[in-house]
């Protein structure tokens, strides 16, 4: 693909984000990751069978009805079976993840590293705070004790709300596309366009009562009104600022949503999450230094797995959920 359009670039300045179309090849890079996947699949299907969690392996469903049938039936939600980073607390040396070649290969995808170059320039740095995103319809969906969806919707929040005080001078890139279409029905992205512009980083409260699960930020601080859905084709992109201000939509369809969520800053500044491995993904400068074995990616969250066994100290949110408005 080429570089992006200056008409493009303006979009993204102006608007807080931009999408492109055909950055990601279908053939060449996506299906590859799917049926890597599949394969991931293949071994959960095979550990809660023998665990007696589920009836049957169903390998005789295709992946995605698979993916549903398998979340529902065990009553579970595996995300940390598929995600290719680990979990900010509590892992174990078994902790689960999953950094295999095909997965390494699209978050290196040259197609794509042309385009985050035309963002933060030619020195690109692979940040780790990136995640596979496997969710169900919300109908079928394991829920927990107060009958709420698990891992369902992504609540409103900027990227720069969930990375470290050091990474507040650093230009981070978010890269976020989908494995199979997204939609309004099956729970695409949305944005607050302009969000971004007054560079301010808003209170974010931690998951409770109101909203299950991650780091929000509470409607009042902005306009939701303003929100734009952003569906997106197998092969699109979306490029987001860390300012912007933008959730997921719930998963209404009968279908998975399925999609990378991917980071990228120049080389030499700070992830904002520096207990877990990045990597150079492309130096015009220096291409000696580039990371281009899949191998040596997978070990470095393994060290990392094994490393955070032993010493879980690592420092992640800068909240701390006191603030009035989160009660």
């Amino acid at each position: 693909m080429p570089a992006m359009t200056n008409e493009q670039l303006e979009h993204f300045e102006y608007f807080g984000f931009v999408t492109a179309e055909g950055v990601i090849d279908p053939e060449r890079v996506i299906d590859p990751v799917v049926d890597e996947y599949a394969g991931v699949l293949d071994t959960l299907a095979d550990e809660l069978y023998e665990q007696g969690k589920i009836s049957s392996r169903h390998d005789d469903l295709e992946f995605g009805e698979r993916m549903v049938q398998v979340y529902e039936e065990s009553d579970e939600i595996h995300q940390q079976y598929f995600d290719f980073s680990l979990p900010q607390k509590g892992v174990t040396e078994d902790t689960p993840f999953w950094a295999g070649p095909a997965v390494f290969n699209a978050m290196t995808s040259p197609d794509l590293l042309d385009a985050v170059e035309s963002f933060i320039g030619p020195e690109i740095y692979s940040n780790p705070v990136q995640h596979i995103r496997i969710k169900i319809p919300e109908s079928r969906s394991p829920r927990d004790h107060l009958g709420r969806v698990k891992f369902g919707v992504t609540p409103w929040h900027q990227d720069m709300g969930v990375v470290t005080p050091d990474a507040d001078d650093s230009f981070i890139l978010t890269v976020w596309y989908p494995l199979m279409d997204a939609n309004e029905e099956n729970g695409c992205l949305q944005v607050i366009p302009g969000s971004h512009r007054d560079e301010e980083l808003l209170l974010h409260c931690p998951g409770g009562k109101k909203v299950l699960g991650s780091l929000h930020v509470p409607e009042s601080e902005f306009e939701v009104g303003k929100a734009v859905p952003v569906p997106l084709k197998k092969g699109d992109a979306l490029f987001m600022t860390k300012y912007t201000i933008h959730s997921s939509l719930p998963n209404i369809s009968d279908r998975v949503r399925f999609s990378m969520d991917l980071r990228y800053n120049p080389v030499g500044q700070s992830t904002g999450r520096t207990s877990f491995p990045g990597f150079v993904a492309r130096s015009r400068s220096n291409p000696e230094n580039e990371l281009r074995d899949p191998a040596t990616w997978n070990q470095m969250w393994t060290e990392t797995r094994d490393r955070l066994a032993v010493n879980d100290d690592a420092w992640f949110n800068r909240w701390d959920g006191t603030d009035p408005l989160c009660a």
